[in-house]
């Protein structure tokens, strides 16, 4: 009696809860709204912040180090660097590609529609496949294309605020990462003191502990991912310059950034590149593209990963790719990305909490 009345009474306030949804939706809002700045912001945190730390153990003379407001300004500059530099020489080329990528898929499609029409007539001249027409699919094909194609320029056309919209958020989102980041850098680790003199002083130092071991698995994994992407879309790049693939540098681009979701990540960005060999170079561009990613995804498989994100994780395989189709089917693409980097801080908890228990 007790466990079923503790279970309807949750059941009633989940209830509740849910008619009066209007009360919690600024609430909604409001988390909505700081989310992205605040996940940008702790992203790159993690990737400067050891950075930061090594530039505060710098001496000049005999008892002065660089204080730490000088350490994350100057970090702060070479970020600015970095990213001038990416933006006056990567940027333009990346989109020129994709320009004249876009301008080439209406010939694309039309080079497909006609290669379908002569496999479909080459079909129809075989005895067993005479009584088949398909002449009707390659029609609804073609209306098909037309009909997407039609969806997509409308969708643009009537989308245009929500591209103001977004245009909106990006701008917002620009102005407030750096100052939030800013200040992470700068007063960052006076968190942990500040939130372990509040703490109970029975449980200070186990909790200090989980919070180390939680923020070392995140420090981690992100700059891990960062590390990855960054060498399987440099040589990706590469591989594709070597063996002749057009729009190269894009191609790496899209391989790097798809490498952030696990084992999934490389099938899905090779699947662009397999498109343009083959529209370019035929059965053995798309061969020459296959050869290029094995290459690079063992290279990366056998040294990068287990050097730079290791067996810190303890996740088996079987169980990131479960994760990754709930998540995507849960909240998408964000859900892919941050599904696995949460399950370890949650496997991190419980871990803890049950080696707590036990010496108890």
């Amino acid at each position: 009696m007790f466990w079923s009345a503790e279970i309807l009474i949750v059941v009633a306030i989940i209830w509740v809860c849910t008619k009066i949804s209007f009360f919690f939706s600024p609430i909604g809002v409001f988390f909505s709204t700081i989310f992205i700045p605040l996940l940008l912001a702790g992203i790159l945190f993690y990737m400067l912040n050891p950075i930061v730390n090594l530039i505060t153990k710098i001496k000049f003379g005999k008892r002065h180090r660089v204080s730490r407001t000088w350490a994350t300004t100057l970090v702060f500059l070479l970020l600015i660097g970095i990213i001038v530099l990416i933006a006056t020489v990567f940027i333009p080329k990346i989109v020129d590609q994709l320009v004249t990528l876009a301008n080439q898929i209406p010939g694309a499609v039309n080079d497909g529609q006609k290669l379908l029409e002569k496999v479909f007539k080459q079909m129809n001249s075989q005895t067993y496949l005479k009584q088949i027409d398909f002449t009707q699919v390659t029609d609804k094909f073609s209306k098909n294309i037309s009909g997407y194609m039609n969806t997509i320029f409308s969708g643009l056309t009537n989308g245009i605020g929500g591209i103001i919209s977004a245009a909106a958020n990006v701008v917002i989102i620009a102005v407030t990462v750096p100052v939030v980041l800013f200040y992470m850098l700068k007063d960052g680790y006076r968190l942990a003191p500040t939130l372990k003199k509040v703490l109970p002083e029975k449980h200070q130092d186990q909790t200090m502990e989980l919070l180390s071991e939680m923020s070392h698995t995140i420090s981690k994994y992100i700059s891990g991912q960062m590390i990855e992407c960054l060498f399987v879309g440099t040589f990706t790049a590469i591989g594709y310059l070597i063996i002749g693939t057009p729009y190269a540098l894009l191609l790496g681009v899209v391989a790097g950034i798809c490498n952030i979701i696990p084992y999934l990540g490389p099938y899905i960005g090779i699947a662009p590149a397999l498109i343009v060999s083959f529209s370019h170079g035929g059965f053995w561009g798309v061969v020459y593209n296959i050869i290029v990613v094995l290459i690079v995804q063992q290279i990366d498989g056998n040294l990068v990963y287990p050097n730079v994100i290791g067996k810190s994780l303890e996740i088996h395989p079987l169980t990131i790719i479960i994760i990754l189709l709930a998540a995507g089917n849960i909240a998408g693409l964000m859900g892919m990305i941050l599904a696995i980097p949460l399950y370890a801080v949650v496997k991190v908890v419980v871990v803890h909490l049950y080696n707590i228990y036990q010496l108890e």
